[in-house]
């Protein structure tokens, strides 16, 4: 198939030309085809943790008597794509009274998980995001696990060729209530919209906090994802 036939497949079928997309010929239309950049999931392995928020989170199971199971420090999983770091947190100990014996001392710990997104590798062109930029889509799910009053964040950042300069940025760091729980999942999602020229990449960051007393417990996170959409909006 000659070039100009995959150019207007790509036209035609993403309707291109209908929302202002710029279609230069110097693009590779048979890549970007074979890519299908736009309207998809960005994010390799979105759910890592084997779970969907489209069915309850499951129930914690107890792990019995202190070393009935051995240590974790992390929910099971498949982590493949996403670059995985485990921070321990200090005990608290604050608002015990001296001289009190502790017998155990719930442990937090934050389980970070990152990945970066190279749009023009993913099939973008150029004209597309810079001239265009088009939505660019976050969404993320996090468990409503009540371990603690800060469980979960995320930080989403626009990055500009160099890998370096951040030219937007998103992020979410909410307080929960632990008087009302329901034991769901918990949506958050963003638009990225009138970002500017200059964006090839989206860092994606979020991290959940886990606890470890007697046995181990976890707030679970899934179907994260980066889309771009051949729509944009106006800025606010």
């Amino acid at each position: 198939m000659a070039a100009s036939d995959w150019k207007k497949k790509c036209e035609t079928e993403w309707k291109l030309k209908e929302s202002g997309i710029p279609t230069p010929d110097t693009v590779d239309w048979k890549s970007v085809y074979d890519k299908k950049p736009l309207g998809r999931n960005l994010l390799k392995n979105p759910a890592p943790q084997g779970v969907s928020h489209e069915t309850p989170p499951p129930q914690h199971q107890g792990g019995g008597m202190f070393g009935a199971e051995p240590p974790r420090s992390e929910p099971e999983g498949d982590y493949t794509g996403w670059k995985k770091s485990i921070e321990v947190l200090p005990y608290d100990t604050s608002g015990i009274p001296e001289g009190v014996v502790i017998c155990h001392l719930p442990q937090h710990s934050w389980l970070s998980l990152e990945q970066q997104v190279d749009l023009k590798e993913e099939g973008m062109w150029d004209e597309l995001l810079d001239q265009y930029q088009p939505d660019i889509t976050i969404q993320d799910w996090y468990e409503e696990s009540q371990l603690h009053k800060f469980i979960y964040q995320l930080q989403v950042k626009l990055v500009g060729a160099d890998g370096q300069t951040v030219i937007q940025e998103y992020s979410f760091n909410p307080e929960e209530d632990i008087n009302s729980f329901s034991h769901t999942w918990k949506e958050v999602s963003h638009v990225f919209s009138g970002y500017g020229p200059g964006v090839r990449y989206v860092r994606f960051f979020h991290k959940v906090k886990n606890m470890q007393m007697i046995d181990f417990r976890s707030t679970l996170v899934t179907d994260s994802a980066v889309i771009v959409s051949t729509t944009r909006s106006t800025p606010k």
